[in-house]
Formats: C-alpha cells, structure tokens, sequence
C-alpha cells in the first residue's frame, strides 16, 4: 500500500544527504512559523498540520537509527506496523502486507495519539482541555496577569498510585499479554484495537482501590498564573503546554487552551485593532459647531466640529485604538456623530424652533442643500 505521507527530506526542504545540524536549522525555521501559538483564527488547523509534520520528519531524521531505516525502506522503515525488512511478501501469510491494513484498522478502533512503550504496552498522550476565559476591553487592550483554578490529577495516597487496594496488586491482562492491545487475523488482515479488557492499560485490578476508584489518581484543583498579552483579540486562544489531562501509561499529558473572550463595552466597539464608538451631539452643537470631549481607552481627547456637522459624519483619532499582538502601531478610533433631536419641549421651546424654521426657509437652500438635492432626485423619479 503506497504511503499518503510526503517525503520527511522534502516536508523539511533538505537534500538527503543534508547534516543532522542542517535538519535541526529546518525544522527550527518551520517550527516558527507553523507554531500554533503563532497562527490563530481561519489558518490555525492548517498550520497545526504543517506544525506537526514537520516535527514528525525531525524526530525521524535527526535519529541515527530510524534515519537509516528510512532511507532504505522509506516511511515502511519507520512504521512498526508495515514490517518492512522483516521478510518478503510470502513471509508470515504476507505479514507486510496484512500489518499495514492492520495499521489502519488500528488507527481506527486503538484511538488516536497511541503509541508503543518499548513494544509493551500501548501508550496514549492525554486530552487537551479548554477554557473560557472573560475579560474587559481595557484588559485586552493593555494585558494582564492573572490566576485561573483547572482541574489537576495527583496520584492517590491511598494506594501510591498503583489503583489497586492496599494489600493488593494488578494483575497481567490475561487477553492481551500485558500488551494494551489485541490482533484478530481473517485471511491477508490484521486487526490492532486496543485491548477491551485493561483498556490498553495490559493489567487488571481484582480489587480497585476505593479511593480513586482504581485510577491510581484523584482528581483535584491547582492554580495557575496565565499571563494574557497586550492587543489579544476575540476568539484567540492561548496554549499552556502540560496542563491537559494526564497521558496514559506514562504518556505526556495533553495541553491548555484558554480561549478569550471579550465583555461587551458600554462605548467602543472593536473591529480588529480600530475601536469605533457614537458620540451624540445636541441639534444645536452641530449646526454651529465647536469642541467636544470623547473617550478613548487612555483618556479623553478633542476634536472639533466643523459648523453645519451632519448626522453621520465620521471623525478619525490616529493611534488611539488598540495595538494588536501582531502589530507594530495602534488602530484609530472612529468617532461617529448621532445629531439628537430635542424632545419633551415647553411651549416657549417649540415657539422658539418654528420662529428659526420660518427664519431658516426664507435663507432658502442654503440652509438644507441635503434636503434640496433630495427633492430633485424625487422629482426626477416621478418624471
């Protein structure tokens, strides 16, 4: 069966007689630039392929001894599965052959992350778990560091780790041979899942300690600081190697992602690392204009309204947005004018507006040339 992975020289971009320095350079330059800490959002999932790839072919190649195989055999070499060099395809009823369709089957009901420690028992790196985390704009914006409580495993006192009651011990699977995994053969294939009875563990306990219900671990509570950095964003998750839950039989222990997300603001709206926010503005301000204070995340600044001010009008504050983590320079601030209409009038009040509403139509369209070119396009309309 013809491998679907590439060639480890060509994922690195080595030649095959590239030095083991030359390999840890490549690797090196992609593990930079595929890191998931590195490439969030759309792209993230595929980074994370490339990320793992490359680290598969560095493993491979900067070990002398999977080198050679590889070489000589290729990815066959390599995959304990595929039986390559141990025979011919008449060797075992095609043990090559069938090994690699038990590869597959393998993948398929052994789990994923499953490996082998020292051809015994089936090993398996823990799940990674997530994390919410809520913070406020201002927090985003300038970083923070802080504690947050996730779930821990410790080993139990109780029976030192072993899952069995004190005074006892585990026993050898008697399905698997203390392997963690089971072959069923029909004709050219081999099937590999992991063992229903230990469930991959290649040991069994008659009398499963009461305090971590044979587990061997308890599960607990620890602290951990997290430190979120300035111009994270939305949607963005941060990575804390080893936090995850443990691995099984000595695997390493999955990862902790905590995922941001950002409280709603009374005022700004963040679009990337531009801020955007409404400033209302009196009828009155707007038709003569003048200065206005309007919030930003460091403060308060100016800016001048130009008399005639239009409902809508956008006015731009360089730099006094957010700087993203990936930016070098700060967004802009975008502050919109919403002209407010006067509302619950006295009497004198209304007097005094339709005296300015007779005053402003005798001026003509001068006054509302937004009105007059409406009118025409209306005209033109019904034409």
């Amino acid at each position: 069966m013809a491998s679907t992975k590439r060639d480890y020289y060509e994922v690195l971009g080595v030649a095959k007689n590239a030095t083991e320095e030359d390999i840890k350079k490549a690797y090196r330059k992609l593990a930079m630039k595929f890191h998931p800490d590195r490439n969030q959002g759309d792209g993230a999932k595929a980074a994370e392929e490339k990320f793992k790839e490359a680290k598969e072919a560095y493993e491979m190649l900067t070990d002398a001894q999977k080198r050679a195989a590889y070489d000589q055999y290729g990815h066959a070499g390599v995959d304990p599965n595929m039986g390559a060099g141990r025979g011919g395809p008449g060797a075992e009823g095609f043990g090559g052959f069938a090994e690699a369709f038990g590869d597959i089957f393998g993948d398929i009901f052994g789990g994923q992350g499953g490996g082998r420690r020292g051809g015994g028992q089936q090993v398996y790196r823990g799940s990674d778990l997530s994390y919410a985390m809520e913070i406020t704009l201002e927090e985003a914006a300038r970083g923070k560091e802080t504690q947050i409580r996730i779930p821990s495993w410790e080993g139990c006192e109780t029976c030192g780790g072993t899952g069995a009651k004190p005074g006892t011990s585990a026993k050898t699977c008697g399905s698997c041979g203390g392997s963690g995994t089971v072959h069923m053969r029909q004709g050219f294939f081999s099937i590999q899942q992991t063992c229903p009875h230990c469930h991959g563990s290649g040991k069994i306990i008659p009398d499963p300690c009461m305090a971590c219900n044979g587990q061997g671990k308890v599960k607990k509570q620890k602290t951990l600081e997290v430190k979120i950095p300035a111009g994270i964003n939305e949607g963005m998750r941060i990575r804390s190697a080893g936090n995850g839950e443990p691995g099984v039989n000595g695997g390493p222990s999955g990862d902790l992602y905590i995922e941001i997300r950002i409280k709603q603001h009374d005022i700004f709206e963040r679009d990337g690392d531009d801020l955007h926010c409404t400033m209302p503005v009196s009828m009155i301000t707007a038709a003569l204009g003048g200065n206005i204070e309007v919030p930003t995340l460091g403060g308060k600044a100016e800016i001048e309204l130009p008399e005639g001010t239009q409902h809508g009008k956008t006015f731009r504050l360089r730099g006094k947005g957010i700087k993203g983590v990936r930016s070098s320079y700060p967004g802009d601030l975008y502050c919109h004018i919403a002209v407010e209409t006067p509302v619950k009038l006295t009497e004198h009040q209304k007097k005094l507006l339709k005296e300015l509403d007779e005053s402003l139509k005798k001026g003509g369209e001068r006054h509302s040339p937004n009105a007059k070119s409406w009118t025409d396009r209306v005209k033109d309309l019904f034409k």
